[in-house]
C-alpha cells in the first residue's frame, strides 16, 4: 500500500564566518579606455554563480551594461584576498568589496566628467554607458570617451575596495549578541509517497520558499535552492555512511546512494526578499540554507504518510519496515 504525507521545515541561517573570526574580501576595478572593465577577485566560484553576481554588481554601480563587465577570479597571482567560498558569504562579503571598488573608481571618473562637462560632480549621472548632466540633458559623453579621456590625461581609472564583515561574537557571559552579521530565513513543504510493503520513499515535490535579501540574479536564486533540495533529498533518505568503533563500513562510493535526475522531485521555488542593508543592494546569501530544512521537511511528510517518527538519518526502507512492524 502506497500512502501519501506533507511536511514542513523552517530554519534561519549566519550568512558569514561570525563568531568572532575575520570575515573580509578585497577587490579591483580597471576601467579600460574603451569603457569596458575588469574585476580582480579572490572570490572563487566552484559553482554557486559568484562571478556573475560580482559582475552584475559592478556593472549596476558604474552604470554600464553587464556585457561589459570582465571578471578575473580566484587567481592566486593577482587577484586579491576574498577568503573562502563558504558560509554563504560571497555575494554578501565580496559582493560588497566589488561595489565600493567600483563607486571608488567612479568617483574619480565623475570629477574629470565633471570637468569635461563644465558641471557640478553632483550633477553627473552614469546610466547605460552615457554620461550626462542632469541638470543640462545636451551635456552628454559616451562612458566609454570618458574613460579614453581619462587614460590620455593619466587621470585615475582604477578602483579597489576592502570591505570587512568581522562580526563579534555574543557576549560570553549573557549570551546576548548577534553571531552573524545577517541571517536568511526559509520554509520547506515536502510531498512524499511511502510503499508500506517496500518502505520505499519518493519525495514527490518541495515549495521552498526563501529569504536572501534582494535577488540580484533571480534564476541563479532559484538554481541554488533546486540543487540544495536535491542534496538535501540525498541527506534525508539516501546517503548512508555507517560508523562502527570509528571505521567507515560503508564500502565504496558505489553503495552510497546519492539522488539522481529520476529521484530529484519537483521544486517549487519562492523568492522572498526582505533587503538587507548591510548587503549590496539589499542581497544576503542563499546557497547553504536552503539545504537544511530539506530532511526535516521530509522527515515530517512520511511522519504524516504512515504515523511512525524516524528520528535517524537517512530514512532508509529497513528503517521504515523496521518502525511499522514494531508498531504493529
Amino acid at each position: 500500500m502506497k500512502k501519501r504525507g506533507r511536511g514542513i521545515g523552517c530554519n534561519l541561517y549566519g550568512i558569514g564566518f561570525g563568531f568572532n573570526r575575520p570575515d573580509h574580501s578585497a577587490a579591483y576595478i580597471e576601467v579600460a579606455d574603451d569603457g569596458t572593465a575588469t574585476i580582480l577577485s579572490g572570490a572563487c566560484d566552484i559553482g554557486q554563480g559568484s562571478d556573475t553576481v560580482l559582475c552584475q554588481i559592478a556593472a549596476e554601480e558604474l552604470g554600464i551594461p553587464y556585457e561589459d563587465i570582465r571578471i578575473i577570479s580566484s587567481d592566486t597571482a593577482v587577484t586579491p584576498d576574498a577568503l573562502s567560498s563558504t558560509a554563504s558569504r560571497q555575494t554578501f562579503v565580496s559582493g560588497m568589496a566589488v561595489k565600493k571598488a567600483a563607486a571608488d573608481v567612479k568617483k574619480h571618473l565623475v570629477k574629470l566628467a565633471a570637468e569635461l562637462l563644465k558641471c557640478s560632480v553632483d550633477e553627473i549621472e552614469i546610466k547605460k554607458a552615457v554620461v550626462t548632466c542632469k541638470t543640462d540633458p545636451g551635456k552628454t559623453m559616451p562612458f566609454a570617451e570618458l574613460c579614453r579621456q581619462a587614460h590620455l590625461r593619466g587621470r585615475r581609472f582604477i578602483g579597489f575596495a576592502w570591505h570587512d564583515n568581522f562580526t563579534p561574537d555574543v557576549d560570553p557571559e549573557t549570551n546576548q549578541g548577534d553571531a552573524y552579521a545577517t541571517y536568511i530565513y526559509a520554509t520547506q513543504v515536502a510531498d512524499v509517497e511511502v510503499d508500506t510493503e517496500t518502505g520505499e520513499v519518493t519525495v514527490l515535490r518541495i515549495a521552498a520558499a526563501h529569504d536572501c535579501g534582494k535577488a540580484i540574479n533571480p534564476k541563479n536564486v532559484e538554481q541554488q535552492i533546486e540543487g540544495a533540495v536535491a542534496q538535501g533529498v540525498g541527506y534525508a533518505i539516501m546517503e548512508e555512511i555507517v560508523l562502527k568503533e570509528g571505521r567507515t563500513l560503508t564500502p565504496s562510493f558505489a553503495k552510497f546512494l546519492i539522488p539522481t535526475s529520476q529521484d530529484a522531485p519537483e521544486v517549487i521555488t519562492y523568492i522572498v526578499e526582505d533587503p538587507e542593508p548591510k548587503g549590496p543592494y539589499g542581497a544576503k546569501g542563499v546557497g547553504e540554507g536552503a539545504i537544511i530544512p530539506t530532511a526535516a521537511a521530509i522527515a515530517n511528510a512520511i511522519y504524516d504518510a504512515i504515523g511512525v517518527r524516524i528520528t535517524s538519518l537517512p530514512i532508509t526502507p529497513e528503517k521504515i519496515l523496521a518502525a511499522l512492524a514494531e508498531k504493529q
